[in-house]
């Protein structure tokens, strides 16, 4: 470095002009012979610093003064990284400066050059937002499916979470919808578990799998009844989604069980309508008829796990969530002893009241109301 021509901070002439976009001083410079390729302490040169200011005309002038001194390392500055592993047209890309990136991919800076910490241009449009460079970047090739993060994120992966609609619609016409993190969890996944509609209906249009399950067999359909969000619930559920898909490896958990818990009444109100109420006993099975549909019977079965059955009642009544209690009882759900124990515990003679128009004490070693046959 020639410290001759730096300022204190070590920052040269010629970065101060590029910074500040004064491509008239950055010309005068360049043209007196002070050097291009000066680092300072990041390791930024002019062409980082030109870059990052969205400054295309002080790009122009750094790219010219190279070619005008016939420089061997045209192609090597271009290219150059930070002590972070950023290359100029990382830091452009990140800042949403898509001329400056266009300039620099004409220059034939890597469009796949990958920071320190993983990153690259595309993943740093993405994060930011910012449609056109990602367009941009797409277009010239730019990777795709690779992954970004310590926990395997792809660029689809961000783009959904940030909720970055626009940019979801460019990757996933050329992006693996199907692609997991480390955790088995899928871009659809992602939009479902954070509420993102419009993410999802991109993905689900473009084909992907919408009852794709993580690693620990959770659906999109249960995640977004857990965290309550109803519009994509309803998208789940008008484009195939399974409501009666088991989703722990534990005990048959399925989503209407999240939203009980979670006392999510809109959920599970539509939830209601589509989950079959079978216990899955193949013999001793007692049949009766729900007042929410005519075509699905209620079976039932002792020391067994259905929809209606203690999970979701004892949560809802723990946390006095009468309105879901209200919905389950209504529906059939069968108590037992545990659940009469929390009823009682509760304080709460309205959850009572609400409970005993629906349902009967049991005696001991019978069957249930709903298991009975009796309404």
């Amino acid at each position: 470095m020639d410290f001759t021509a730096c300022y204190a901070d070590t920052v040269s002439s010629v970065a101060a002009a590029a910074r500040a976009g004064r491509a008239g001083r950055l010309r005068a410079l360049l043209g007196g012979g002070c050097p291009i390729d000066s680092r300072d302490n990041r390791g930024w040169t002019a062409l980082h610093e030109a870059a990052a200011a969205g400054s295309s005309a002080c790009v122009r002038e750094i790219l010219a003064a190279l070619h005008a001194r016939s420089c061997k390392g045209v192609l090597a500055l271009v290219n150059a990284q930070t002590h972070e592993g950023e290359s100029a047209c990382y830091l452009a890309a990140q800042r949403g400066h898509v001329g400056v990136v266009r300039l620099l991919l004409k220059a034939h800076a890597d469009v796949d050059q990958m920071t320190n910490d993983l990153s690259c241009p595309l993943y740093a449009a993405v994060d930011g937002g910012h449609a056109d460079v990602v367009d941009l970047l797409v277009s010239k090739g730019a990777e795709v499916n690779r992954t970004h993060t310590a926990s395997c994120w792809t660029c689809l992966h961000q783009a959904v979470y940030k909720g970055h609609g626009q940019i979801v619609s460019i990757l996933v016409k050329v992006c693996n919808l199907e692609v997991l993190d480390d955790h088995g969890i899928s871009p659809l996944f992602v939009a479902a578990q954070y509420g993102q509609r419009e993410s999802l209906e991109a993905l689900i249009h473009a084909g992907a799998d919408v009852n794709s399950p993580a690693a620990d067999l959770a659906t999109p359909l249960l995640i977004a009844s857990q965290e309550g969000h109803m519009a994509c619930v309803d998208l789940l559920l008008d484009h195939g989604a399974d409501p009666n898909r088991a989703c722990s490896n534990e005990w048959p958990q399925l989503p209407i069980h999240a939203a009980a818990e979670f006392g999510h009444t809109g959920i599970l109100r539509r939830l209601l309508d589509v989950t079959d109420s079978a216990c899955g006993r193949t013999d001793g099975m007692a049949t009766v008829q729900t007042p929410r549909t005519a075509h699905a019977p209620l079976a039932c079965a002792h020391h067994s796990h259905w929809p209606y059955h203690a999970p979701p009642v004892s949560h809802t009544a723990w946390m006095s969530f009468r309105e879901c209690v209200g919905l389950l009882v209504a529906a059939g759900a069968a108590l037992e002893e545990q659940d009469w124990t929390q009823v009682f515990v509760s304080d709460s003679p309205q959850l009572l009241q609400l409970i005993l128009q629906h349902q009967r004490f049991p005696r001991h070693g019978a069957p249930t109301a709903a298991c009975s046959g009796r309404r």
